[in-house]
C-alpha cells in the first residue's frame, strides 16, 4: 500500500534531500513545505498518512502544528525529524504522544523504519530519545511523584517564573509558607541549597512539570 507523506523543513537544501531520499523508498510525497503554517494547511486539506516535521520552523513550530491538528482531530500520524535532543523537546514530544522522533544525523534507513512502524499504528523513537527518556526524564518524573498536590502547584508556578510573593498572592498564603514549601520541594527533589536551585531546575524541566 502506498504511503502518502508530507515533509516540512525550513532549510530548502535539507528539504530537497529529504524528499529525494523518501522517494527512493517509494513514498508518495504529496507536499513539501518550508514553514509550519503551510504544513498545517496542507495536512488539513491533503490528509497525508504521515507528516514529517522539523521542530523549529517559521510561523508555527512542528509542535504547534501537531497540537492544532490534534485539536482538529486530524488522523495524520506525526514524526518529528530534528537536531534537538534536549530534555525539554523530548518531554514536549512525549506530552503530545508523538508517534515518531528521529534525529537528523541518523541514517535515512532509521526514518524509513520509523515511517513503516508509525504507519502500522506503532511508535518508533531514536535510540538517543529513549536513552534521554530513560536516564534523565523518567528519574525526574519519579521525584515529582513524591511531591504533594500543593507542592506540585508551587513547582508549576515557579516554572512559570513566579516569585514567592506572587505565588503567595495567587494561592492566598503567606510568602513564609511558600518558602517553607520550597524548602521541602528542594529536599524531596534532592537539589542543592543554592538560592536559585529550584528556579533553575523548574525552568530546565518546565515541559515535564506542566505535563504532570
Amino acid at each position: 500500500m502506498e504511503i502518502s507523506v508530507l515533509v516540512a523543513d525550513d532549510h530548502p537544501m535539507l528539504l530537497r534531500g529529504l524528499v529525494d531520499e523518501l522517494k527512493s523508498f517509494n513514498y508518495n510525497i504529496i507536499s513539501s513545505v518550508e514553514n509550519g503554517a503551510k504544513a498545517l494547511d496542507d495536512i488539513i486539506s491533503l490528509q497525508p498518512d504521515i507528516a514529517i516535521l522539523d521542530i523549529e520552523m517559521p510561523l508555527l513550530s512542528g509542535f504547534e502544528v501537531i497540537q492544532k491538528c490534534l485539536d482538529k482531530q486530524q488522523t495524520t500520524k506525526f514524526i518529528i525529524l530534528t537536531s534537538h535532543k534536549q530534555k525539554g523537546f523530548i518531554s514536549k514530544a512525549q506530552k503530545l504522544n508523538i508517534q515518531g522522533y528521529i534525529l537528523k544525523d541518523e541514517p535515512s534507513i532509521e526514518l524509513h523504519k520509523c515511517i513503516q512502524e508509525v504507519f502500522k499504528g506503532g511508535t518508533y523513537f531514536s535510540s538517543e530519545f529513549n536513552k534521554i527518556l530513560e536516564n534523565q526524564i523518567s528519574p525526574e518524573i519519579e521525584k515529582i511523584k513524591f511531591l504533594s498536590p500543593s507542592e506540585r502547584t508551587i513547582v508549576r508556578l515557579v516554572a512559570q517564573g513566579k516569585s514567592s510573593k506572587e505565588i503567595g498572592e495567587l494561592l492566598s498564603i503567606s510568602s513564609r509558607t511558600v518558602e517553607k514549601h520550597r524548602s521541602n520541594i528542594i529536599r524531596k527533589l534532592d537539589l542543592s541549597n543554592e538560592m536559585d536551585a529550584l528556579s533553575s531546575w523548574a525552568q530546565e524541566h518546565k515541559e515535564l512539570i506542566l505535563s504532570i
